[in-house]
């Protein structure tokens, strides 16, 4: 006996197999022979509009496991974004500039080689152009596996970071930024990749972990003011600094002290070369300004008790930049430490 035959099952026209690889094409090309996602718009036109605002793929290669993650999971956002009543829009865009793409032209070139110098292996010019059509060539191949995994969006006017039109809409933001006077020039540390000749963004930068001994380093008072060389009789003052990062200190810029805090003067028992403490190189002061310090300025020693600083290899700000937080002394502007008046 068939025991199947005995069972009482409803009655589906659903194959017992699913064979994806053949239904999917088909389903594909279905939905691009009625334009779904235009008749999606059309449908929606009076809805309130909803814009994902996509972080775009490199056209460095082919799409991958992350890629593809990324586009379903914004894919799935969208569309419930529609089926919640809105008009969902997607307008999918790939970015064409940076060292992705300018180091898959190097290795398609053989350019990627130790010893090769990438920056003049090649003419500026001929390699821009090369890069354009590199990226150009990959947004054809992202785009149809983009829409091989069913992503929905408006592929035929996709947006690049390389288009005269999108580069121009930058240049004319940029304009606006400057009549405001929101653009401003300074100093900031660019990490650099000696391997691939570039300046790297932050987010490719990984940092290996480290013990470095932390130390306090004087730096002589070269031209003190007025007041304080009364207040130091003439005398030879120096300014105390403690650092956890010391390889900074060949970068160092500046001894920056704080205008509301008070600082009190110390006078050397013995040197604070080669001491990882100061605990017993400074001494406090007699009196309630110490021996050898004035009332009103007392700005000669000071010995750390905290740290707290900006990013490394910072200009000195104006006085009032960081006032108000504790750990605030004299500060080496290297590294970033600074030392909490003792």
């Amino acid at each position: 006996m068939d025991y199947k035959d005995t069972l009482n099952l409803p009655k589906t026209s659903f194959p017992m197999k699913a064979n994806l690889p053949k239904l999917e094409p088909e389903m594909l090309k279905q939905w691009e022979e009625m334009d779904i996602y235009a008749r999606i718009r059309q449908a929606s036109a009076k809805r309130p509009l909803w814009i994902l605002h996509d972080g775009p793929p490199y056209a460095n290669g082919h799409i991958h496991l992350g890629t593809a993650l990324n586009k379903i999971l914004k894919d799935l956002v969208v569309k419930s974004r529609a089926m919640l009543g809105h008009n969902a829009v997607y307008v999918p865009g790939w970015d064409c500039h940076g060292l992705p793409i300018e180091h898959q032209v190097d290795v398609e070139l053989g350019l990627d080689q130790p010893g090769v110098d990438v920056r003049q292996a090649m003419d500026p010019v001929e390699k821009i152009r090369r890069c354009r059509d590199y990226a150009l060539r990959f947004i054809d191949i992202q785009r149809e596996e983009f829409k091989r995994l069913g992503i929905f969006g408006d592929w035929a006017n996709r947006y690049a970071t390389l288009d005269p039109a999108y580069e121009a809409v930058i240049v004319r933001e940029f304009g606006r930024f400057v009549g405001q006077g929101a653009v401003y020039k300074g100093l900031k540390p660019v990490h650099w990749c000696m391997h691939c000749k570039t300046a790297l963004a932050q987010a490719e930068v990984e940092y290996e972990d480290q013990t470095t001994p932390s130390v306090f380093v004087k730096f002589p008072v070269k031209t003190p003011s007025p007041a304080l060389a009364r207040a130091l009789g003439n005398r030879r003052a120096s300014l105390v600094i403690w650092t956890t990062t010391p390889w900074t200190l060949p970068a160092n810029l500046a001894i920056a002290v704080h205008p509301g805090e008070t600082y009190t003067a110390g006078v050397r028992r013995r040197s604070l070369r080669g001491r990882a403490s100061a605990g017993g190189s400074l001494r406090r002061p007699a009196g309630p300004q110490g021996a050898d310090a004035a009332d009103g300025d007392r700005r000669a020693w000071c010995c750390a008790r905290g740290h707290r600083g900006p990013p490394p290899l910072d200009r000195p700000r104006h006085p009032g930049a960081r006032r108000g937080l504790r750990g605030h002394g004299h500060r080496h502007r290297a590294c970033a430490h600074c030392s909490r008046a003792w």
